[in-house]
């Protein structure tokens, strides 16, 4: 990271490229031919990448709060790349906690807010599934960091697309959905008032279960009609 930060370039340990090759040898050991591809954030840059080097793999495509990595776009807010940077006092659980609470609410939307219980419940889940590992979090770090951008490379995507973004994320601004959408040909593009960079009970009830679902069986239909 000091290297990157002085300016020399750096190799990251796992690369994004890396990450979607990932998710690729899983299909292939679970023997998935293809698959609707949903990623949100970082993992909708994976699952780009995936459609664009694994089209024979892709069966659709929803690329949810991410971008193209264009240069020369809007930047996150200051204040939510405060927030996703900031790390606890101490690694004590309830030092952790307190910080990812204060982050989630940072970066989420004023239309689909979680009520404080729902937002700790989901925080203490995160802190207990896995221990404090800073050097993961360095690595996928610099991974976002270095990668190269997906605006040239989407244009090749041919799957069906789904572009879903909150028009009040502080963490991607609106205009990254707008430039993916437009690389991708074809793609829909749904922007939802009031949605920040989250996912809230009732976001996923309103918004992510209602558009991913529709989205998909839409896919489906189609492909159903063009094999009969």
């Amino acid at each position: 990271m000091a290297k990157f930060m002085s300016g020399e370039k750096i190799e990251p340990p796992y690369s994004l490229n890396d990450m979607a090759a990932d998710a690729v040898g899983l299909l292939d050991a679970l023997a998935i031919g293809q698959a609707h591809l949903v990623g949100a954030s970082m993992g909708g840059m994976i699952a780009q990448l995936i459609a664009a080097n694994y089209p024979a793999k892709t069966k659709s495509l929803v690329s949810i709060m991410s971008g193209t990595g264009r240069r020369g776009l809007p930047r996150p807010k200051p204040e939510a790349m405060a927030a996703l940077m900031m790390r606890p006092s101490n690694p004590t659980r309830e030092n952790r906690i307190e910080a990812l609470i204060r982050a989630w609410r940072v970066i989420g939307g004023p239309g689909y807010r979680a009520s404080d219980a729902e937002i700790r419940a989901y925080v203490e889940r995160q802190v207990d599934r896995v221990p404090l590992d800073l050097a993961a979090y360095a690595r996928q770090t610099a991974a976002l960091l270095v990668a190269e951008p997906r605006n040239e490379i989407l244009k090749s995507v041919r799957a069906p697309t789904l572009v879903l973004h909150g028009a009040d994320d502080p963490l991607a601004p609106v205009e990254w959905a707008k430039d993916t959408a437009e690389c991708i040909a074809g793609s829909e593009l749904v922007i939802v008032p009031g949605l920040g960079h989250d996912f809230t009970e009732a976001a996923v009830e309103k918004v992510y279960l209602k558009y991913i679902g529709e989205f998909i069986s839409r896919v489906e239909a189609r492909a159903k009609s063009g094999a009969a």
